[in-house]
């Protein structure tokens, strides 16, 4: 059997009737394609694609899915650019046979970035009132952020 692309399986999975129709499938297949950033297996194909190992870390007060090569924005991390970062919060490993999760931790499992920037987030407006009190406060806020590579999962 031929090992069918992305782009395939999420038509398939979204349904072509719907898509063809330019129906909620088709807005929805769009979406998919645009968030596709690396190669992935569809369940139940184990075997004629390798699986990349991936892992689900905790950092900042969020969980991220990541996997080797993944860019992406955490909050405020200490470090400079350049600079590698280890995540010992890894909730779930996987990508090699069954997946391992932790209780709340993965024991032995770490994840390996390098830190590519430093920056701050899009403004955004806090704006206090209180109606007829001639109460008005604005005030600005940007969030600061990190921004990561993924270089190894280890698991």
């Amino acid at each position: 059997m031929a090992t069918r692309s992305n782009v395939e399986w999420y038509w398939d999975l979204l349904g072509k009737s719907q898509a063809r129709r330019g129906g909620r499938g088709w807005l929805a297949f769009a979406m998919a394609l645009r968030i596709l950033r690396r190669p992935l297996t569809p369940p139940g194909r184990v075997g004629e694609e390798t699986q990349l190992m991936y892992a689900v870390i905790k950092t900042g007060g969020k969980q991220y899915r990541v996997a080797s090569g993944d860019q992406l924005h955490v909050e405020k991390l200490e470090g400079n650019p350049g600079d590698s970062v280890t995540f010992q919060d890894v909730l779930l490993v996987g990508g090699e046979g069954a997946a391992k999760v932790g209780t709340p931790n993965v024991a032995g499992a770490s994840v390996e970035a390098k830190i590519l920037g430093q920056d701050r987030g899009k403004k955004i407006i806090v704006f206090k009132m209180k109606r007829r009190k001639n109460y008005r406060r604005r005030q600005g806020h940007r969030q600061p952020y990190t921004r990561i590579e993924i270089t190894s999962v280890k698991g």
